[in-house]
């Protein structure tokens, strides 16, 4: 390039770079790139002396070359497709008046904090070290599809997409990167559009505490297939749209506390994670639906409250779930579940309960399975439902059937004993007992010698016969009961 047209500005920058020097134009600590374009040619630097620099540019015996710039409007559009550039970028505060384009460019480390462009092309970018886009304000797509970042990616504060402006792809776009450290997307990322991390493999920590992510009506963020290395931490989280989650794979947590995911009239949250936890603790109703099925969790923490109107839970495992609530709490999401009566949420939900030595909600769980399946069943076999909850909760409730035999007995008894019946053979009937004939007619396996030597007569007759199908009914749904308890175990 032809140094001789370089301006002032500019060969400030082409003779530091060799250096590895520093030049700063703002006029103030930490003044903003927002109102770049108003900076005249005292701060302007064309974009094709960049390149020129970076692709070939002085170097200076015993020092590095390194761009170093502050505050800068860069002119034109700096085109880096597939450069190999030695020294690391470092563009601070800049303005760019054109998109940064570094498709398929080898760099060693590129730094983009607080500037303000209007896109960054980077797909297929292979980067030494870290990508640094910390309070960036991008106002059109940022593409990292394919890219290969060595170190971290620093997204903090960073804006990107511009309200009410509707794109056809992901305006941040991390489709199938990979990074070899962190991915660190906190500290009140924006983005107006989808957020895409389809297929994404990051070695480390997966961070968008206090992000918000605004796409309504759509998928605001979307991640199938992502590999993490440790965590997705998520706390604080605002996503206006559907949170798009299959696929998932995280050694440690999705932690979503304090979150608020709203997409309503849609699906919130649809989720196939293998995880090791997943946190909805202390986060807001949600708003729109959840699908958590075919997840695979060690611990599900998440408030009763928390849940929304519509669920799908079939296939959902978990080892544990918390807060430890009672089970009535527990069942209303089961409930809610769109799929209708799904038996391995009932099942799984007892498994907890079980874990943490609570039987008794653990039954209490395995009743209303009963109950919700008995509605899919035909009026006969509902029949026989009902008098199986009546009598003895199907057997979760023991109780109940001591309650029964002692009430029938006593009535048995009473009526007996104000209306003695007759006996048969009265020279050789035993002394009649009105509680041993009770039992004898509602005990079908039981005889105490009184059946088979009084027979009442009339409307006591009548009432005999209604103990002996009471008892037999009773007894059979005890055998049931018993039955399905001695299979639990």
């Amino acid at each position: 390039m032809d140094t001789s047209q370089l301006t002032d500005a500019e060969r400030r920058v082409w003779d530091a770079y060799a250096l590895g020097q520093s030049v700063d134009f703002r006029v103030r600590p930490r003044e903003p790139a927002t109102s770049g374009a108003e900076w005249g040619p005292e701060r302007t630097v064309r974009a094709e002396v960049l390149r020129a620099l970076l692709v070939g540019g002085p170097r200076a015996e015993g020092e590095i070359p390194f761009l170093r710039l502050h505050g800068a409007r860069i002119s034109g559009r700096l085109d880096l497709q597939c450069a190999e550039v030695a020294g690391p970028i470092h563009l601070w505060a800049c303005y760019f008046d054109e998109e940064l384009d570094v498709y398929g460019a080898q760099l060693r480390q590129l730094n983009l904090g607080w500037s303000v462009l209007p896109g960054v092309n980077a797909i297929a970018l292979r980067v030494d070290g870290s990508l640094r886009m910390a309070g960036c304000r991008v106002r059109g797509r940022v593409r990292l599809g394919g890219a290969r970042i060595a170190g971290a990616v620093f997204l903090q504060g960073a804006h990107v997409g511009e309200e009410g402006v509707a794109l056809d792809e992901p305006v941040l776009a991390l489709n199938r990167v990979s990074i070899e450290d962190d991915l660190q997307a906190d500290g009140g990322l924006i983005a107006h559009g989808l957020v895409s991390l389809a297929g994404a493999v990051v070695a480390g920590n997966i961070t968008f505490d206090d992000a918000v992510l605004r796409n309504p009506g759509g998928t605001a963020l979307h991640g199938a297939n992502l590999n993490g290395g440790s965590d997705l931490h998520a706390a604080r989280l605002r996503a206006y749209g559907r949170v798009n989650l299959p696929g998932v794979r995280l050694p440690g947590q999705l932690n979503l506390e304090g979150a608020r995911l709203s997409n309503p009239g849609g699906t919130a949250l649809r989720a196939s994670l293998v995880a090791g936890s997943l946190y909805l603790n202390l986060a807001e109703p949600i708003e729109g639906a959840i699908t958590l099925r075919g997840c695979q969790l060690d611990y599900l923490h998440i408030a009763p409250e928390t849940w929304p109107d519509e669920v799908r839970l079939d296939g959902l495992t978990y080892a544990r779930i918390g807060p430890h609530e009672p089970a009535e709490r527990r069942l209303q999401a089961l409930e809610r579940d769109v799929d209708g009566y799904v038996p391995y949420a009932y099942e799984q939900l007892t498994a907890a309960y079980r874990r943490v030595g609570d039987d008794a909600a653990a039954r209490t769980v395995q009743l209303a399975k009963q109950r919700r399946h008995r509605a899919t069943l035909a009026w006969y076999a509902r029949a026989w439902g009902y008098l199986q909850d009546w009598t003895v909760g199907y057997g979760f409730r023991p109780t109940r059937a001591a309650v029964w035999l002692f009430s029938l007995l006593l009535v048995g008894a009473v009526t007996f004993a104000v209306r003695e019946p007759s006996a048969l053979k009265p020279d050789e009937a035993p002394d009649f007992n009105p509680v041993f004939y009770s039992l004898d007619l509602l005990l079908p396996i039981v005889d105490f010698g009184q059946e088979s030597a009084y027979a009442a007569q009339g409307a006591y007759q009548w009432f005999g016969y209604a103990l002996v199908v009471l008892g037999w009914t009773l007894a059979t749904t005890i055998a049931a009961g018993v039955t399905r308890a001695i299979s639990r175990q």
